[in-house]
């Protein structure tokens, strides 16, 4: 019998010792899916400098755009993790196999963790043989709400008519894991019958289904009762590891020259300044730009906003000299959200950011522009409690006036509805800090990797 064990312990050691080649492929093109897939490549390496981990290694393909990209943002790279260059010219699937047939990915890969919308990931990995890990890049609650939608069709009339007024209001408590919810925050592209968006998600989320395990940026504290059900519906294991953001506890510290935006925060009183940024997808109107940019002028509030395209465009001619405050065309978000003078953040309520939102604890006021954003942003006001809506749905133009009477309030630290946002926060911060650190609820890499060495001795 102790020979046994033994035996066993020692082909334990033995596989955890092993070299784990993990091929990461993110969907190219967009920030909110190469950022968090690159945070999460940083944490596996990591990880593995535990005794009990296997010693892995990364390869990230990435465009020649994205390569730059990444480099510039990670602040250089790691001796376990490279980056490839795939062909811009071909589609993602055909530059992915061709790189596979060739020696650049050496030595071929145990596992291709794959962005949870490149449905053809799993197909390819079928074919050659390499287990594949479906990483969604949004919240378990969309993931969900697409899986279920079904139930949503069977119930209500699609899309909704937001100029009735009322319709937009209704609940429903169809959807497993997701608590009553108005019609008016579910995803966008479901409000408004998107079939062609809709039919992306779907069938991004039924083939996650068929991977050998789905990786989610979340972690029970956020969303218990959409893992839950998710747990429930889907048969292959699921792995919250938590937000895949670049906090800065979660990332090296390095010495860097304080760029403009930051010394200029270094300026302002703590606690004083609106953070702005509506994403970088998505584009809100003219319209709504020039109403936002009006009122917080009018607020006399200091601002920070993140403009991409924006800044030397038509907001110089509304917010003039930019005396009260600065606009850029990028940031460091959790560097911005980590500064003392940042008091509010008014956000378009991507996952990224409502994730970043929570984990600084700053109070969120919702500006959500479409696809998840209106779900997200239910999140934070109603579950979590740490925002406020400044768009009752997605479809409103939000007036000067109105932007103007809501950020005078909600920038208020003295209010005491801004107490109690402020209270709120606070508690949420400590306990998504408490679920990362070492013995917290989202220590499950160690459960991945037991999977993933199941699943590579299997193949």
């Amino acid at each position: 019998m102790e020979d046994t064990l033994q035996a066993g312990t020692k082909l334990a050691d033995e596989r955890r010792r092993r070299r784990v080649h993990v091929v990461a492929v993110p969907q190219r093109g967009l920030h909110g899916h190469v950022n968090p897939m690159l945070s999460f490549c940083r944490t596996l390496i990591s990880n593995s400098h535990h005794s009990s981990a296997p010693d892995v290694h990364v390869t990230l393909v990435v465009t020649q755009h994205w390569l730059r990209s990444t480099h510039h943002e990670a602040g250089g790279s790691d001796d376990r993790l490279g980056f490839l260059e795939a062909d811009e010219t071909k589609t993602e699937e055909e530059a992915l196999e061709r790189l596979l047939d060739t020696a650049l990915i050496e030595p071929p890969p145990d596992l291709m963790v794959a962005d949870g919308f490149l449905a053809w990931a799993v197909a390819v990995g079928e074919r050659r043989n390499i287990p594949v890990a479906s990483f969604w890049p949004a919240s378990a609650s969309l993931f969900t709400t697409a899986y279920h939608h079904h139930l949503l069709l069977s119930a209500h009339s699609f899309p909704l008519d937001h100029q009735s007024g009322n319709e937009g209001e209704e609940r429903t408590d169809l959807i497993p894991g997701i608590p009553s919810i108005r019609l008016s925050d579910l995803p966008g592209e479901i409000q408004t019958n998107n079939k062609g968006v809709l039919n992306t998600i779907t069938t991004a989320v039924t083939t996650a289904t068929k991977a050998q395990c789905i990786i989610f940026r979340t972690m029970n504290e956020l969303e218990e009762a959409a893992l839950t059900a998710l747990k429930t519906a889907i048969s292959v294991p699921l792995f919250p590891i938590g937000p895949a953001i670049p906090y800065p506890s979660f990332t090296p510290n390095r010495k860097t020259i304080a760029p403009d935006y930051i010394k200029w925060l270094d300026t302002q009183q703590p606690n004083s300044v609106l953070y702005v940024s509506l994403g970088t997808y998505l584009s809100a109107a003219d319209a709504q730009i020039d109403e936002l940019a009006a009122g917080l002028n009018d607020s006399g509030i200091p601002f920070l906003w993140v403009a991409p395209n924006r800044a030397d465009h038509h907001l110089g001619a509304i917010l003039g000299d930019h005396t009260l405050g600065k606009v850029v065309n990028w940031c460091d978000q959790m560097k911005v959200l980590s500064h003392c003078s940042i008091g509010g953040f008014l956000t378009h309520c991507g996952w990224n950011s409502t994730l970043e939102a929570a984990f600084s604890g700053v109070p969120a006021l919702t500006f959500p522009l479409g696809l998840d954003q209106t779900l997200n942003s239910k999140l934070m006001v109603e579950d979590w409690g740490i925002g406020w809506r400044a768009k009752t749905n997605f479809q409103d133009l939000v007036t000067r006036g109105r932007i103007s009477e809501l950020l005078s309030k909600f920038m208020d630290s003295e209010g005491a509805d801004r107490k109690e946002l402020d209270r709120r926060c606070k508690k949420l911060k400590k306990l998504l800090l408490l679920g990362v650190a070492e013995d917290g609820s989202t220590t499950t890499l160690d459960h991945l990797f037991f999977h993933v060495m199941s699943q590579i001795n299997k193949w």
